[in-house]
């Protein structure tokens, strides 16, 4: 048996070499996907995002706090407007994607501790950047008050811990964990290219068994195996597990040492996850393939089902948040439970040992598909093994 897995292994291999349907999905899109995901998010950070200043102070504070924003990474001032008309119409046309207002008295009412607003308009159309410059104008603003408050009471005579206990009654010291900067390449990169990977490995296995009645190679598959699906199904399981591990190495040690920094090779739990990820994918792969005869039907199925795991694996929204149904839903793909153990063991630097229900969630893909696939599949030669008796 060991040998006719290996004939199939080697016949599998030379498909995927030959076949543009396999080796274009599974060795040509992989690099080019990988590329133009780490070429997007090259930049990292939201830096330098363009705000306006909307200064009624005229004062050396404002002028000061200005000063202060700009220094931050991600505020840079580019237009200088003198009323909310002018902030609305510059955010319309895409120029500004926030402006800070400074209002007339600010000096003197800070100074005599009356309380004075300075507002930031942001554009919540788009998210992330309007938190990171809320998150900055925010830390500017408070800091820099309190500081003219503190150095008012210092020149009066107090004490300057008396004077700290008055302005900053409570400590507030925040520490932000396994993405401190908010890098968009080592957060959204991954997750992108697992995606991405898990919807090829299901494709072209959806392909490995259907496909061989397309290529009129059926007949000959069934005699190079003795009529035993467990040893297609196993042999071509191999073969395209072999493959995601050739596109495993290409990110882990190609892709993320030229555009991220960092040599994944060496993390061993996010190589045992993602080989599961690749065995559950082939399993799901090789049971569509092994119920539906018709090509472009398996493919129309493979789609419906793999399109929609990004959005339902909580990746950019959180899978609580979402109705009972859509979370139900997200279980029924193996992204979903990877993308959980990849939390853990690539931004965590968890060991495997805490993936252990993510790691049982895949378990289950693997041996609910595997065998169902092999016994659909087995009724297929034996009907075969009749025609041709």
């Amino acid at each position: 048996m060991i040998l006719a897995v290996y004939k199939i292994f080697i016949r599998e291999w030379k498909r995927i070499l030959t076949l543009p349907v396999h080796y274009v999905v599974l060795l040509v899109v992989p690099v080019i996907i990988c590329t133009i995901y780490a070429l997007i998010y090259n930049n990292k950070f939201a830096q330098d995002l363009p705000v306006a200043v909307w200064d009624e102070s005229h004062s050396p504070l404002s002028r000061q706090f200005t000063f202060m924003l700009e220094e931050t990474e991600s505020i840079h001032f580019t237009r200088q407007v003198n009323s909310y008309a002018e902030i609305e119409s510059l955010m319309k046309k895409g120029e500004i994607l926030a402006a800070i207002h400074f209002p007339p008295g600010m000096d003197n009412d800070i100074k005599s501790r009356h309380p004075t607003t300075v507002t930031l308009y942001a554009n919540a159309a788009s998210l992330v950047t309007s938190k990171l410059i809320y998150k900055d104008a925010a830390q500017v603003i408070i800091t820099a008050g309190s500081g003219v408050i503190l150095q008012k009471f210092v020149k009066k005579g107090m004490p300057s811990g008396q004077a700290m206990s008055l302005v900053l009654p409570v400590n507030l010291h925040s520490w932000v964990l396994y993405n401190p900067r908010y890098d968009y390449q080592a957060y959204l990169v991954p997750g992108l290219i697992a995606v991405a990977l898990q919807m090829m490995i299901i494709m072209v296995a959806i392909l490995t068994l259907n496909y061989e009645r397309n290529t009129g190679t059926m007949e000959e598959l069934r005699e190079q195996a003795g009529g035993s699906a467990s040893v297609v199904i196993m042999g071509k399981s191999l073969a395209h597990l072999s493959v995601a591990w050739v596109n495993y190495l290409l990110v882990t040690c190609i892709m993320f040492p030229i555009f991220a920094n960092g040599l994944l090779a060496t993390n061993w739990p996010l190589f045992v996850m993602y080989t599961l990820l690749a065995i559950a994918c082939i399993g799901v792969g090789m049971l569509v393939s092994s119920i539906f005869n018709d090509v472009m039907l398996a493919c129309d199925i493979g789609l419906f089902y793999t399109s929609p795991a990004f959005v339902f694996s909580g990746f950019t929204f959180p899978r609580w948040g979402m109705p009972w149904f859509d979370q139900y839903y997200a279980q029924l793909m193996p992204f979903t439970p990877f993308l959980d153990s990849l939390f853990k063991v690539y931004f965590m630097k968890l060991p495997l040992l805490y993936c252990y229900k993510e790691m049982g969630h895949l378990l289950i893909f693997i041996v609910l598909t595997f065998p169902v696939a092999i016994i659909v599949f087995q009724r297929r030669l034996n009907k075969l093994a009749v025609q041709h008796a």
